[in-house]
């Protein structure tokens, strides 16, 4: 499933979608855990930084990291998310 241009503001530069989640995060009001379908690569604006963002299956962020650059983002997954391996598409 393709991702929006923009997800919380920031441009999509690279993503993967996995229809079998990557893995899974712990909701933050301690319901059930979140399984991410979606890692998207984004910059807000033109900041020399990129975040990677972690999606549910509608592509709505549930978790962020910041990284130096677009290789690192990607290169850095952590190990929640290694279910399956991410095929990453260049925007």
């Amino acid at each position: 499933m393709t991702p929006p241009t923009h997800l919380d503001g920031a441009r999509v530069l690279a993503w993967a979608w996995s229809d079998l989640p990557f893995g899974h995060v712990a909701d933050e009001h301690g319901a059930a855990p979140v399984a991410i379908h979606g890692l998207a690569v984004c910059r807000y604006g033109d900041e020399a930084r990129v975040y990677r963002f972690s999606c549910d299956s509608r592509w709505e962020t549930v978790q962020d990291e910041v990284y130096a650059g677009e290789d690192e983002a990607r290169g850095q997954l952590p190990a929640q998310y290694r279910a399956v391996a991410a095929a990453w598409k260049q925007i």
